[in-house]
């Protein structure tokens, strides 16, 4: 088995890059949408001839609220979007802990990166480290400013040099595919939603807790309005929110991840270092302690599922990584 299909590969995650960055502004008008929709619903309506209240919808006016608040919420996106987008160097590294590593430090992983770079004629990454006893790494960044690849000094500590030359390289190749600029793009996105998820259960919880010693009117049905009000806004926008997480997450191919194996195994020359690599990288997964699921996604082998039980394999099924041993038995095909 060949390493081939790097520069349609390229082309691919450029493509679903240019997708998200089109998507993601309509996901957020349509969720603004049915924000005001929804007010509107609850908002308006009159008595009929019983003596019951009946709820109307008006779309011109909530078209006419929705076109005055699109130029702020694009306003607030695009901020918001390029704050983070230019700072996602650090936010990764404040994710997991990471440092800079110098060559003075440690001229061995130093010298591997430079010589695989020189093998593959590409600029050489930054290279970091998170103080982690057990073993996992991982590349990120949009740019040649910002490409970096991160080891555990767990990592350094317990592979050989042809194991290293096999993970590195594997990193080094999501940079070339353009992997981490397309999985920077989502976690940014993904990020923001989530944000404005935070803010509608913060808000649902302020009504839930605060709202019943509220006497709106005398029989309390303004109150209970309210809460179903923000209730039903906090499902609809959930609902969005998990449509969105799901095109993500198809966008993200696991055929990256093999195509990435396929590259480190070719960069290092010899596949069956990498496949115990990632043997040895599967029995004791380091960055355990990262708390961003997004993030996580990153590593060359996430340690959420590697346990093998019920819910990690249930959670595999929506892997952005394959199984890590069909990984192995590839790379041994080689």
């Amino acid at each position: 088995m060949k390493y081939v299909g790097i520069q349609t590969q390229i082309r691919r995650n450029n493509l679903y890059s240019v997708l998200l960055l089109l998507l993601f502004p309509v996901i957020i008008l349509v969720m603004v949408w049915v924000f005001l929709a929804l007010l509107n619903f609850f908002g308006n309506g009159y008595y009929d001839q019983y003596g019951d209240f009946v709820n109307t919808l008006s779309i011109e006016e909530v078209n006419r609220n929705f076109i005055s608040t699109i130029p702020w919420v694009i306003i607030g996106v695009s901020i918001w979007f390029f704050i983070a987008y230019f700072a996602n160097t650090s936010m990764v590294r404040n994710a997991v802990g990471a440092r800079p590593l110098t060559r003075k430090e440690n001229p061995r992983i130093y010298n591997i990166v430079e010589n695989l770079c020189m093998t593959c004629n590409m600029d050489m990454p930054q290279i970091n480290v998170v103080d982690d006893p057990q073993l996992n790494a991982f590349a990120s960044g949009i740019d040649k400013k910002s490409y970096t690849v991160t080891v555990t000094t767990g990592l350094a500590d317990r592979l050989n040099d042809e194991e290293l030359a096999g993970v590195i390289g594997h990193e080094l190749t999501h940079i070339r595919n353009r992997d981490t600029r397309l999985l920077i793009t989502s976690i940014i996105f993904v990020g923001i939603v989530s944000a404005i998820m935070s803010m509608v259960v913060r808000s649902m919880n302020n009504v839930m807790v605060f709202g019943r010693y509220r006497d709106d009117d005398r029989d309390g049905r303004g109150n209970g309005l309210s809460i179903i009000v923000i209730l039903v806004i906090g499902i609809v926008c959930s609902f969005i929110a998990y449509i969105f997480t799901l095109i993500t997450r198809f966008a993200i191919s696991r055929r990256r991840e093999y195509m990435a194996d396929a590259g480190g195994a070719e960069l290092c020359g010899n596949p069956m270092a990498l496949a115990s690599a990632l043997r040895k990288i599967s029995a004791n997964p380091g960055l355990g302690g990262t708390n961003r699921e997004d993030v996580a996604q990153l590593f060359i082998i996430r340690p959420a599922f590697a346990a093998k039980d019920v819910m990690s394999f249930i959670s595999s099924l929506f892997s952005t990584h394959p199984d890590t041993q069909k990984r192995i038995e590839v790379l041994e095909q080689f």
